[in-house]
């Protein structure tokens, strides 16, 4: 690139170029616009003398050449290293023969200072690359990432994460709950305190244990179904009937310990994916700012260099295609929704509305076949009457089928309707997932509903325990019995569609001629229904935790055979979509549906750990009301002043402090992020602006460049010269080529 100047001899003076650029004329405008005579005067007198902080958005210009920039860059660029510069390499090598100058003269205390500092650089970046290489599933997301794109291995990426969410749950409920226990009875001189009940019939729990000679098939819906021999085992609530583990220099409080790991577990998801959607926050606020950013990400940057499979790079084609297409609709949608009349707005509305109300409709219909399917699924399981192992396994997992098949049916209805309501493609796919989302989610707690209808309401109407103790003498157990269900049939479902329909699939489009087979075509893989699908599965776990402190460990396996399910079918099996999803790139849309879920589940976990009566024949808290009186007793047995302490902590006035402060806080963050937005927005209009300098620059020096041969032949005319025509200055244009730190700039 080159820069065209007008040269002087004499000092600075009128630069008529660069008096033309259109940086400085808006500068101009700018500052005529802000009223001040003297502003006025003095942006006019350096303008004048060719300064060059006020055309600092075209560049640092000099009166005779431009001048570089090595010595500012150079001190702020001294605190990175040299391979994360954007220098060449030779400037690399003299900006690294300076610094080994520099750490020469310095004394010994700061060349060891300096070593160290190097060497510890050194050894995180070595641990980190450790840490990398032992990624579980490393090899294999490369691999699907290499075949099908980075939007498909997103999913894997999300399914590895849980797996070590639900690997960390497990072992915090194991350390704190289940390893004292274990401890305490195998070893001698540990005692343990069980809770008791009081000796009414609250405290009766005859578990369903079976007697005698057992048929086979009943040790299998005991294993499906948790109850028989599960059910007296560490995997349900029942079983940790302890209050306190006495080790020989403290005592244990088993039921605090369970509420507190209650709590940690998700606090701990709480934070996690927050943590991680952090970064995928911001991108899509950065990306969804400004839509001609948007076309340029794709047109420039969009390819996914990762991809090595010829089929996966022609369906990315077709993908980028797509989008483009889908941005254009949006636009022209954008402007037909702007060129409406009243009366087309009113029918759209009322349209709209209609619609919403039908699918109002279709979801309550389908909560209250939940519900129905509950009550009828617990009122057979009371009875006593023996019925065939097919029978009995459908009235164990009716509800669990009944959610399944509104979870399939569902999705169906909506992808009908929303083509109706006249929304743009990209708001069709996220209103339609989040109808999925809500279905999918509300199921769960319409099941949680129903169970606590039952466990509340007696025949007689007065519950003397406080819950149906004839039904549920341990409806906590039951509870996660239910859960523990929902799970299983979860990964059963999985594992049959995979085999029964999506193998035979596969095998008919390749191997049959019949038209309806290939328009039937191959099984495509579906991002978010599948990312629906195992945050169902996770929030049942953060669900059922409490009832089951296992069930982080089912879950870990679960996922850990799902991830080999998916990419068995997905290499075999499936195709990538030919619509995909626009944030399947990136994780915040599956962490952003994951908090959804985290968010339900702790609803009815704390519901049932503050306001429903505790068991009084099973569990860690018979000696309790409710869960949640285990935190004051345990308080009310600290010393005074951390009793004080925290009952202070537990006070309005510092609730009512700390969201005084928290409310400041924000409003700060807020008000940073707002000069932050406007910073951007000046900073994105200054590169617009250096944009059409280059632009008018380049202009000039075509122009000069085409003007050039016939003024000097006009010149060797004149003067009769026929020397070197770059060697006269006066009036003449010369063309300079620029250095290294111009070029960056």
């Amino acid at each position: 690139m080159y820069v065209v100047f007008y040269p002087s001899h004499s000092g600075a003076v009128s630069n008529p170029l660069l008096d033309q650029l259109p940086s400085y004329q808006s500068l101009l405008y700018r500052r005529k616009s802000s009223g001040t005579s003297s502003t006025k005067r003095r942006s006019l007198n350096r303008g004048r003398h060719g300064s060059t902080s006020s055309r600092s958005g075209s560049g640092r210009w000099a009166s005779g050449r431009l001048e570089e920039r090595p010595p500012t860059l150079r001190s702020t660029a001294d605190q990175r290293p040299a391979r994360e510069l954007p220098w060449s390499m030779e400037e690399k090598r003299r900006h690294k023969e300076q610094r080994l100058q520099q750490c020469g003269d310095l004394g010994g205390w700061a060349q060891w200072r300096m070593s160290a500092r190097h060497y510890l650089k050194r050894m995180k970046e070595d641990g980190q690359d450790l840490l990398s290489a032992l990624q579980l599933w490393r090899a294999d997301i490369h691999m699907i990432e290499g075949m099908f794109g980075t939007g498909i291995q997103s999913y894997f990426s999300f399914l590895r994460f849980l797996v070590l969410l639900n690997f960390v749950m497990f072992l915090l409920m194991f350390s704190f709950v289940m390893l004292p226990i274990v401890i305490s009875t195998h070893t001698s001189f540990v005692n343990s305190t069980f809770t008791g009940g009081t000796g009414s019939e609250c405290s009766v729990y005859p578990p369903t244990s079976r007697q005698g000679l057992v048929v086979f098939h009943q040790h299998i819906i005991d294993l499906l179904s948790g109850t028989g021999f599960l059910e007296q085992t560490y995997l349900f609530y029942g079983y940790y009937k302890v209050n306190n583990i006495h080790f020989p220099s403290f005592s244990y409080n088993l039921p605090l310990a369970y509420l507190l790991c209650t709590i940690t577990y998700l606090l701990l998801s709480l934070l996690w994916i927050v943590k991680r959607s952090a970064t995928g926050f911001k991108r899509k606020l950065v990306q969804d700012e400004d839509r001609f950013q948007s076309f340029c990400n794709k047109v420039f940057a969009g390819w996914d260099f990762c991809i090595t499979n010829e089929n996966a790079a022609r369906l990315k084609h077709s993908s980028l295609l797509y989008e483009l297409k889908t941005d254009l609709e949006e636009e022209r949608i954008r402007q037909k929704m702007a060129e409406r009349s009243r009366k087309e707005k009113c029918r759209i509305y009322c349209l709209r509305v209609a619609l919403n109300l039908f699918v109002i409709a279709v979801l309550v219909c389908c909560f209250y076949c939940i519900y129905s399917a509950t009550i009828f699924s617990q009122q057979k399981q009371a009875q006593d009457q023996q019925y065939y192992f097919i029978v009995e396994l459908i009235f164990e997992y009716l509800p669990s089928i009944v959610i399944t098949l509104a979870n399939f049916i569902t999705p169906i209805i909506f992808s009908i309707i929303i083509s109706f309501e006249d929304y743009s493609p990209a708001f069709e796919i996220r209103f339609t997932l989040m109808r999925c989302v809500f279905m999918r989610l509300a199921s769960i707690g319409v099941l949680l509903f129903s169970l606590w209808s039952q466990i509340t309401s007696c025949s007689n109407g007065v519950c003397t325990c406080g819950y149906n103790h004839t039904l549920y003498p341990c409806w906590e157990t039951h509870v996660g019995q239910e859960m523990y269900k929902l799970m299983i049939f979860d990964l059963l479902i999985v594992s049959s569609v995979t085999v029964f329909v999506e193998f035979p699939r596969k095998i008919l489009v390749n191997h049959c001629e019949c038209g309806l087979v290939k328009w039937w075509g191959q099984q495509e893989f579906a991002i978010p229904q599948n990312v629906l699908e195992i945050v169902y599965g996770q929030t049942i776990c953060w669900i059922g935790t409490f009832y089951c402190p296992l069930m982080p460990a089912i879950n870990t396996i679960k996922y850990f055979l799902v991830f080999y399910i998916k990419k068995v079918t997905l290499v075999n099996n499936c195709r990538p979509a030919s619509r995909p999803f626009r944030a399947s790139s990136s994780t915040f849309f599956f962490l952003a549906v994951l908090l959804i879920g985290l968010a339900l589940a702790t609803v009815p976990v704390t519901v049932s750990i503050a306001q429903i009566r505790s068991s009084d024949a099973c569990g860690p808290f018979v000696n309790f009301t409710t869960s949640w009186e285990a935190v004051p007793r345990a308080v009310s047995q600290l010393p005074l002043g951390v009793m004080t302490f925290l009952n202070a902590l537990s006070s309005e006035a510092f609730a009512v402090s700390f969201f005084v402060i928290t409310c400041l806080a924000m409003f700060y963050v807020i008000a940073l992020a707002g000069a932050h937005k406007r910073v951007i927005t000046q900073l994105r209009d200054q590169l617009a602006m250096e944009g059409r300098d280059k632009r008018f620059l380049i202009q000039k020096l075509c122009q000069a460049q085409s003007e050039l041969p016939s003024r000097t032949s006009r010149s060797r005319a004149s003067h009769g010269y026929h020397g070197n025509p770059h060697s006269s200055t006066s009036g003449v244009f010369v063309v300079q080529p620029l250095t290294h730190y111009e070029t960056q700039a």
